[in-house]
């Protein structure tokens, strides 16, 4: 069941990603939006990566980040691909 949080956009969902913050009535974590953010990408050209999101939606994803850093960087760094590991698994023929 989805728990909206004080912005309009994002919602917590125990069904989807175990309850981390994402884009209403998507499967998009905010952590995604802001790590996209963070590569150099303005706002206004995120949804050219993610077409499913509104401007308005990334700038509240954006917004919610300024409010909650601790927690969207934590959840960054927990979900981080370590760099000995980038890579592998890959096919190699």
């Amino acid at each position: 069941m989805a728990t909206q949080t004080e912005h309009i956009y994002v919602e917590r969902d125990e069904g989807i990603l175990s309850g981390e913050p994402i884009v209403k009535g998507t499967r998009t974590p905010v952590r995604a939006i802001v790590e996209l953010w963070r590569l150099g990408y303005a706002p206004e050209a995120i949804p050219h990566e993610l077409p499913h999101l509104s401007i308005a939606a990334v700038f509240d994803a954006l917004s919610y980040y300024s409010d909650h850093q601790e927690e969207i960087n934590g959840s960054i760094e927990r979900n981080r691909v370590p760099d000995n590991l980038q890579g592998k698994g890959m096919n190699k023929r």
